[in-house]
């Protein structure tokens, strides 16, 4: 049996992702996997921009509302469910299409990680322990985030078992300094094609600061309030999250309403820098810069000419 033809649309926060996956979805009358690590939380809607049931447009979307935000989310979790639903989809006939900017979910997809053999890892996990007790959780933190930023924005410094559990992920998959894309084992399941999305960064900055303005006006920062009116702390990782953890301060009397705001773009653009750093890694990818078309719809033909091309050559 040959390997599963998966279609990737990843991207930075705010480039388009979700709207070309629903155009691709449509033409190719398959689904979608989420790949974005904030909405797998149910109650959090306004903050992680999930697609509303309009923009969805009659498209089935999975690992979207999948967990409370006081429970505890794996990569290895995502890739498990992730894989049951890319079987399901294939196995109806259809091409499954991933779309989101969690680089550590999609990397999860694209090589063969062995969570079971860093899960038993007892001597690297002792290893870690150790140096947290000696050091301090922000010491540790500090590794995680020297060889995977993007996992340390979601993972509190002084929840010292996740972030041991994320470097015991990345030691063993992917050896310490290097890189998840020169991981020695490609997935042997799925025969990727991997689009990744990209603007000019004054446009994109520019969308993402309207961004939070909308989620704003949509309601985040009720949605904050009930968030922790429901017993959510600022101390869960989906609590952390960015959108979420300014808004925090704010209502703890660390921020002005629009110091608050500010912070949430800054870190959103921040973050959209390391995300395309990450993308860089895949020497496979295929980049589509959007402003370079004259309008959308040309970006929708130029992507799926693309795909079209890559599926007759295999």
């Amino acid at each position: 049996m040959g390997k599963i033809p998966l279609i990737i649309i990843a991207g930075p926060t705010a480039v388009g992702k979700t709207d070309l996956s629903i155009k691709l979805a449509h033409k190719y009358n398959t689904s979608i996997i989420s790949a974005d690590s904030m909405q797998i939380y149910r109650h959090m809607d306004k903050g992680t921009a999930k697609p509303s049931i309009e923009e969805m447009d009659g498209v089935n979307h999975y690992m979207i509302d999948v967990v409370e935000p006081s429970e505890d989310f794996s990569v290895a979790e995502f890739c498990r469910l992730a894989e049951g639903y890319i079987e399901d989809i294939h196995s109806n006939g259809h091409i499954p299409i991933v779309a989101g900017g969690t680089g550590l979910y999609i990397n999860s997809l694209l090589y063969d990680m062995d969570f079971s053999s860093s899960q038993s890892n007892e001597k690297l996990r002792k290893e870690l322990r150790d140096f947290a007790n000696e050091h301090g959780p922000e010491k540790l933190h500090e590794k995680l985030r020297a060889v995977s930023p993007e996992n340390a924005d979601n993972i509190h410094p002084n929840n010292v078992k996740r972030v041991i559990r994320a470097l015991e992920i990345y030691y063993e998959t992917g050896n310490e300094k290097k890189d998840f894309a020169s991981a020695p084992k490609p997935s042997t399941k799925y025969d990727p094609i991997l689009i990744v999305l990209n603007r000019d960064r004054e446009h994109l900055y520019s969308r993402i600061n309207k961004r939070v303005d909308i989620m704003m006006e949509d309601g985040l920062l009720d949605e904050v309030r009930q968030l922790l009116e429901m017993g959510c702390t600022q101390n869960m990782i989906s609590m952390r999250g960015i959108g979420y953890k300014e808004i925090i301060c704010h209502l703890e009397g660390l921020y002005f309403l629009e110091e608050a705001v500010e912070e949430v773009k800054l870190n959103s653009r921040r973050y959209a820098k390391r995300q395309l750093t990450w993308f860089r890694r895949y020497d496979f990818a295929k980049w589509f810069n959007i402003d370079e078309f004259d309008d959308y719809s040309a970006l929708e033909k130029s992507v799926i000419d693309y795909i079209e091309h890559m599926l007759s050559n295999r």
